[in-house]
């Protein structure tokens, strides 16, 4: 009776025990959600700079300040309402610019640059804000680190997520057409 129940259990551990093998699920991995937890925090540290810079902005009563569609601000210092010619596309523009904080402080001092429009690297708020300028003007751009520089800076002198100004002239424009 003993060596029946004992076969008994030995057969059935044996079917129990060579049942084929069950692939593992995958571990479902958290991106998205990291994703949206960073482009949320990211919204909230824009929406602080586009606040703190609107506030700035509001204190200096001696400018006046226009908003651009590319989410810079920019007040003309010298405008030229007889010219007509702005930078297009591949164009060679020789202009004069500089880099400070927000408080006016000296990031980079006035240079003379030659720049082929928008087939250059260059400050992303200034590639959208010199085909706004004509020949002889000189504009002041407030722009927030976001158009500027970014999370990463320059990596020299310009810090992480810094919003900067710069007084731009430009002195001529070669068409390269």
């Amino acid at each position: 009776m003993k060596v029946k129940i004992l076969f008994f259990v030995s057969i059935v551990l044996l079917m129990v025990s060579c049942k084929e093998p069950e692939a593992r699920r995958p571990k479902q991995q958290g991106t998205t959600d990291f994703y949206k937890e960073i482009l949320a925090k990211n919204k909230k540290l824009n929406a602080l700079e586009q606040q703190k810079l609107a506030y700035w902005i509001s204190k200096d009563t001696l400018n006046t300040y226009i908003t651009s569609a590319d989410g810079f601000w920019y007040t003309y210092n010298k405008k030229d309402s007889l010219q007509t010619v702005t930078p297009k596309l591949k164009d060679v523009v020789t202009l004069l610019y500089d880099v400070k904080s927000i408080n006016g402080s000296i990031i980079y001092e006035t240079q003379q640059r030659n720049y082929v429009v928008d087939k250059e690297d260059f400050i992303p708020a200034l590639q959208s804000g010199i085909k706004l300028m004509k020949k002889g003007e000189t504009i002041t751009f407030v722009i927030p680190s976001y158009r500027a520089f970014g999370v990463i800076g320059d990596g020299n002198k310009i810090k992480v997520n810094q919003s900067i100004k710069s007084t731009v002239t430009l002195i001529d424009i070669k068409s390269n057409q």
